[in-house]
């Protein structure tokens, strides 16, 4: 059974291993089934393109490629750190994320 992803679309995270080591991007795509994450501008590999009536002309196409969760760390908006991914509920009831080192809601 795979583990629940805490991460969404839209959060900005930094890349802890892999080629792209130690750059951050935006999250694309989150697959939870799988367990992966796409982030814009990381993980990009050659993408071979046969012609068709959306792209004419083919060729070779850079996409960026799904990385596993694991392998992401989400950096908080506040302190503008790699933290991971705690959770507290407010006086209103509502269930939030919250960055572990300095306490700011992450949503």
């Amino acid at each position: 059974m795979s583990q629940k992803i805490r991460l969404k679309k839209g959060d900005t995270v930094l890349v802890l291993a892999g080629k792209d080591a130690g750059r951050k991007g935006k999250i694309l795509k989150v697959t939870p089934d799988k367990g992966r994450v796409t982030v814009e501008g990381i993980n990009r590999v050659r993408k071979h393109q046969r012609p068709t009536r959306a792209l004419p002309q083919g060729g070779i196409l850079r996409i960026e490629a799904a990385l596993d969760a694991s392998n992401v760390m989400l950096v908080c908006g506040k302190c503008d750190r790699p933290t991971r991914i705690g959770s507290k509920i407010l006086a209103n009831g509502e269930k939030v994320r919250c960055c572990k080192k300095c306490g700011e809601v992450l949503e």
